[in-house]
């Protein structure tokens, strides 16, 4: 077994600001070939953990596009994390009772090997010559590096595009799975959703900062990933929400300037937008977005294989009525699919107003039911 060496591992890396110290990598043993042909030589990891290890359920959260491995604080980085109302004492994965690892996928730019990591063929960043990506590429490195920690079986969490990456290693290596918490993700992309993935990609590769990929050590196609990050989150949010929470409100910005922001809609997608660039690398963006867009469960055969497949567990499968972007009926065919095949599956149809983001938000709502289901794993 690997020893995990805690980052920064500046020789390898190109890190992104804002990484946490308390992430750890685990480089992989041996070299990952991946689904389109390539392979990587050098692969790491990324991931942080809460608990103590061997005590009760190995629970491993497998996270969106954007997030970094930093779900929550702990002692070594008591900021907050993305789903602080979720981990840690008296919380929905009580860290008195589970072992919490949270991973943050390959391809991204948060520690794990991606395009902004230096190749060490070159030493210099992979950019656009870091080969294209699979969602079951992700599933693999991330199965990897749990085994190389020490972990044969655990329960996976998958939100979004976690949710896809949780479905593929469940279908690769079933027998390392306890179980699947499957929240506002799906058994594919729509038409719609890809639609829209492809509008933020052509934002960003139409920006003339993008260079082809190779902007590094610039800042990139700052334009272009403004305006990605402006069109996602419209899509993962509703416009009952929107509505709710900005209204016509006005904003009193740059009155010089007859198109600059005049609504405070507009002046919260704007500094969004600017935190999102200062902290996400454009071409990991590119890669994870298409390997969503290239994702289809019935690749490996189906839902209903897959649970078939699956040791007898509790899942959980949650989709949300005013998601756009992975839409309840998505999450409702998950379950559908698993029932299916054998397996007893609990679906939560919730009527949140924050869309697709409402995992990260809605804590009435998500903690009691996470709650729940975690306190019987």
């Amino acid at each position: 077994m690997t020893t995990p060496r805690k980052l920064p591992c500046q020789s390898l890396l190109r890190l992104r600001p804002g990484l946490s110290p308390a992430t750890r990598c685990v480089r992989l043993e041996g070299p990952l070939p991946l689904r389109h042909g390539a392979t990587l030589e050098t692969v790491h990891i990324a991931y942080e953990t809460w608990g103590e290890a061997g005590s009760g359920t190995t629970v491993v959260i497998l996270p969106g596009l954007s997030p970094s491995a930093h779900a929550a604080a702990s002692p070594e980085d008591p900021a907050p994390g993305w789903w602080e109302f979720v981990i840690g004492p008296d919380r929905p994965l009580d860290t008195r009772r589970h072992h919490v690892v949270c991973l943050n996928h390959l391809g991204s730019c948060f520690g794990s090997t991606g395009p902004a990591s230096l190749d060490p063929a070159t030493g210099a960043p992979y950019g656009p010559d870091f080969p294209a990506l699979a969602i079951e590429d992700l599933a693999e490195a991330a199965w990897r590096a749990l085994a190389q920690l020490g972990h044969e079986r655990y329960h996976l969490v998958g939100t979004s595009m976690g949710g896809m990456v949780a479905l593929a290693l469940a279908a690769m290596h079933p027998e390392s799975v306890r179980g699947l918490t499957l929240i506002s993700s799906a058994p594919r992309a729509t038409a719609t959703a890809i639609a829209i993935r492809s509008l933020q990609r052509e934002a960003v590769t139409g920006d003339p900062d993008w260079a082809g990929g190779r902007y590094y050590p610039g800042p990139g196609p700052v334009q272009g990933m403004r305006l990605a990050r402006k069109l996602g989150l419209i899509s993962y949010r509703s416009g009952a929400e929107w509505d709710l929470r900005f209204g016509r409100e006005r904003y009193c910005g740059d009155q010089l300037h007859p198109f600059a922001a005049g609504f405070q809609v507009e002046s919260y997608l704007e500094a969004n937008a600017r935190k999102f660039v200062e902290r996400f690398d454009a071409n990991s963006y590119l890669q994870l977005s298409r390997a969503m867009d290239r994702f289809d469960i019935d690749d490996h055969g189906g839902l209903v294989p897959l649970a078939r497949r699956l040791p007898r567990a509790p899942h959980l499968v949650v989709g949300v009525e005013t998601d756009f972007l992975f839409p309840v009926t998505q999450q409702a065919e998950i379950a559908e699919g698993l029932r299916a095949g054998g397996q007893a599956v609990r679906f939560a149809r919730l009527p949140s107003l924050q869309g697709h983001d409402a995992f990260l938000v809605d804590k009435a709502r998500f903690a009691p039911l996470l709650a729940e289901h975690f306190h019987r794993l």
